[in-house]
């Protein structure tokens, strides 16, 4: 569980409410026109912008946010150590075992080519695509999250104008005021909520969970490429930790 998420949007949402009910109460803030107009009008949108297998994994992917895989990045490193170390006594050959119990399904992936006796190039380029590929589904999500921001504050001003015309076209009933003002004023709100809540921090974060998983999938290929070419695992190792923050390197050969 990522706290700093789940304290973030808590935070927002309690002190919002709390404004709400210092005030007049939540009871005002609460209005069905303007949660239709909002609400409805964005999901509708969403519908049309983007594909209905990607709208439905709108609950996982706000999960990931919320809860992120976790990956053991020095572990990890330590892990290929150990792979380019039993490749370099004993051969490549001697890594088939593991690969059979390997549970990272990329880092098997690349070690059962290694194994297998593909070419470099081949490895790299089929590993690098998946990657890729990984990268794009990730960012068409990341961007689904991006849209709700903008089409909820879109949908804001769009309620804020259908309040405004039913208040004037109604000046001459003043009960009918108040009720198109709220719609007018509250549609402003919502999407404000949505967009600076659920919009776009939910699209930022998922952009950096994004790219921690790239760098883990580049450990990967660089490790599989340096364990294919006999790289004294040493040498393997400082080139993986190149990668980790000066205070996170620690060397298992020390």
């Amino acid at each position: 569980m990522d706290l700093g998420t789940v304290i973030g949007i808590g935070l927002s949402l309690t002190l919002v409410i709390s404004a709400m009910a210092i005030g007049p109460g939540i009871g005002p803030y609460i209005d069905v026109p303007s949660v239709l107009i909002v609400f409805g009008g964005s999901i509708a949108t969403i519908l049309i912008a983007f594909k209905l297998e990607q709208v439905k994994k709108v609950a996982s992917v706000f999960m990931i946010a919320v809860k992120p895989p976790k990956a053991d990045v020095p572990a990890l490193i330590a892990k290929l150590v150990e792979y380019a170390t039993a490749a370099r006594r004993d051969g490549i050959l001697a890594l088939e075992a593991k690969v059979n119990n390997e549970e990272n399904l990329f880092l098997k992936k690349g070690l059962s080519l290694a194994v297998d006796g593909n070419e470099p190039d081949i490895i790299r380029d089929l590993l690098e695509i998946e990657a890729e590929q990984l990268d794009s589904r990730h960012k068409g999500y990341s961007s689904m999250f991006e849209q709700v921001a903008g089409i909820a504050g879109a949908y804001g001003m769009l309620g804020t104008l259908i309040g405004l015309v039913a208040m004037l076209v109604n000046m001459a009933d003043p009960s009918s005021i108040g009720p198109a003002m709220a719609v007018a004023l509250l549609t402003t709100l919502y999407g404000s909520l949505i967009g600076n809540i659920f919009g776009g921090p939910i699209a930022n974060i998922l952009g950096i969970r994004n790219a921690d998983e790239l760098i883990v999938m580049t450990i990967i290929i660089e490790g599989i490429m340096s364990i294919q070419a006999g790289d004294n695992p040493r040498t393997l190792e400082q080139k993986l930790l190149s990668f980790l923050p000066p205070k996170e390197r620690a060397s298992q050969f020390e």
